[in-house]
């Protein structure tokens, strides 16, 4: 049984380079603007962020690594999709277009040097649909990548927003699969300090994103639509109740959709990143262990070092759940 991780990041060297020699190019002006920059210091890139470096983690753009750090997570295969900060989306379109070919391409590059265990993800240049279908189309077809990587809203604005149906649709019928992950902290008051933006804010944009997906319809427009989350849905799976109750009961919450919130939740895909066994237990009882797959967030320290471990920490995991959570619901998605 081969042990599938489809969340865990890279920033490819062909941004990296791109950002040191052009900096200007990418200084992003959008509502959740990160200000990322690069530099480097001794042939080692570092990000900067207001006068302070931080060393770049060469699992996130040396193949060689990713690849130890999977060797001592047992991870047999890891999907690559980009660090968040470098989605871009603030960016001019022209320069969304640039930023994602470039993350595209170096994806690309690190995957052809092991093919066997390594996986891509797009990243779309989302500030510009018409200009996030084309890129999708290129990549499809020249690397064959079967997922796409996406924020839980694009500079403030759901993925349920109709602007953005034309790009869902197309990568459902290409028979990709989209990846959501937060970027930008979406709620502001309360949020200051202790890393609340981090622990609270990310799985808040999650539960967020899934209830604009579900009540606004598109769930229902989009029936072959399949969407992983990142950090086990957030708070969604314990409140989904709450989502079906005022479905039942208030006539505003089933204005755009008939279906119910419990059976459109079990249309979702989760990574068991919980950080707590207890309630990765509930995800699978929510949605099944064939909705749920590894997610290490590798090389960041909200993530897991030990995968197995944590799944060995789960009340009553069976042998079947096992098997899905580590390769069967990875491989459904992958098309392998």
């Amino acid at each position: 049984m081969k042990t599938i991780d489809l969340h865990t990041h890279v920033v490819p060297r062909t941004i990296i380079d791109a950002m040191l020699k052009e900096p200007d190019r990418f200084d992003v002006k959008g509502a959740a603007g990160n200000g990322v920059k690069t530099v480097e210091r001794e042939g080692v890139p570092y990000f900067e962020s207001n006068g302070c470096l931080s060393p770049i983690d060469r699992e996130l753009y040396d193949v060689k690594a990713k690849l130890d750090a999977m060797d001592r997570m047992q991870i047999d295969i890891s999907a690559l999709s980009v660090a968040p900060p470098t989605y871009f989306y603030g960016l001019s379109a022209e320069g969304g277009l640039y930023a994602s070919k470039l993350s595209n391409d170096g994806i690309a590059q690190m995957v052809a040097k092991n093919p066997a265990r390594l996986r891509g993800m797009a990243t779309l240049p989302m500030q510009d649909p018409d200009a996030a279908i084309c890129e999708l189309e290129r990549v499809v077809r020249d690397y064959q990548f079967k997922a796409v990587e996406l924020g839980t809203s694009i500079e403030r604005e759901q993925l349920a927003h109709p602007k953005f149906r034309p790009v869902l649709r197309t990568i459902e019928q290409l028979g990709c699969f989209i990846f959501v992950h937060p970027y930008a902290c979406s709620a502001k008051g309360g949020m200051e300090g202790y890393e609340l933006f981090n622990t609270i804010g990310f799985p808040l944009d999650e539960v967020i994103m899934v209830a604009h997906l579900m009540f606004s319809g598109a769930l229902d427009e989009l029936s072959r639509l399949r969407i992983l989350i990142a950090h086990g849905g957030g708070f969604a799976p314990y409140q989904i109740g709450r989502f079906d109750c005022a479905h039942r009961n208030r006539p505003s919450a089933r204005v755009n959709t008939k279906t119910s919130p419990r059976e459109l939740f079990r249309r979702f895909f989760f990574d068991a990143l919980t950080h707590d066994p207890k309630s990765l237990r509930l995800l699978i009882d929510q949605v099944g262990a064939d909705h749920v797959a590894i997610g290490t967030d590798n090389p960041f320290d909200m993530g897991y070092q030990d995968p197995l471990g944590e799944l060995d920490k789960v009340p009553n995991l069976t042998a079947e759940e096992r098997a899905c959570v580590c390769c069967g619901t990875a491989l459904s998605l992958l098309g392998e």
